[in-house]
């Protein structure tokens, strides 16, 4: 796992130095919010906003090594970056423009994944939303082990920031099982 950590502080660092915004999210977070399982790569989030992910995603791959042939283009198209940090470990790096994404950032609190690695982490709550809204087996499971394991959840703003994305999405039935596991009226 330190080595996970030591490539997301090694791309936090990178982008950190460039006053950009970003956290972790994914599997790192689920070590910190809910029961910790393994995870094989790190992600996180870059807001970019709309229009100028390809600045960014140039930047990143004159640093880092693509794990894709034409990363660049698949970035652009899929508003996902995968590179391999220095180490050799993965990390994906999703380009950010949602104003949930925004609101994450603003929320993102400091975490000690390991001794001197404090990096910018989502809330459990935006952890949840993730975990609902990509709605696979493994994010349930994940989305379930939050409410288990952080009572104190802010349910008002998990429901009305999946309420949104549900909408653009039309996915009602995400927000129908999410309240369920959160213990609220469908």
């Amino acid at each position: 796992m330190n080595a996970l950590v030591d490539a997301a502080h090694e791309v936090c660092t990178f982008m950190a130095d460039r006053q950009w915004s970003f956290c972790i999210i994914g599997g790192l977070a689920v070590q910190r919010w809910a029961e910790p399982r393994a995870t094989l790569d790190a992600d996180i989030t870059l807001l970019t906003g709309w229009g100028d992910e390809d600045s960014y995603a140039v930047a990143i791959l004159n640093q880092f090594e693509s794990r894709i042939p034409d990363g660049r283009e698949f970035a652009l198209s899929n508003r996902i970056l995968l590179i391999r940090a220095s180490n050799g470990k993965d990390v994906d790096i999703s380009l950010g423009a949602l104003p949930f994404e925004t609101e994450m950032m603003l929320r993102c609190v400091q975490v000690e994944f390991a001794p001197g690695r404090v990096l910018p982490c989502c809330t459990a709550e935006d952890l949840f939303v993730m975990k609902a809204f990509a709605s696979g087996p493994r994010d349930w499971v994940d989305a379930e082990s939050i409410v288990n394991r952080q009572r104190a959840l802010d349910k008002r703003y998990i429901l009305a920031q999946l309420e949104d994305l549900c909408a653009l999405k039309e996915a009602p039935e995400i927000l129908r099982k999410a309240k369920s596991l959160l213990g609220e009226p469908a």
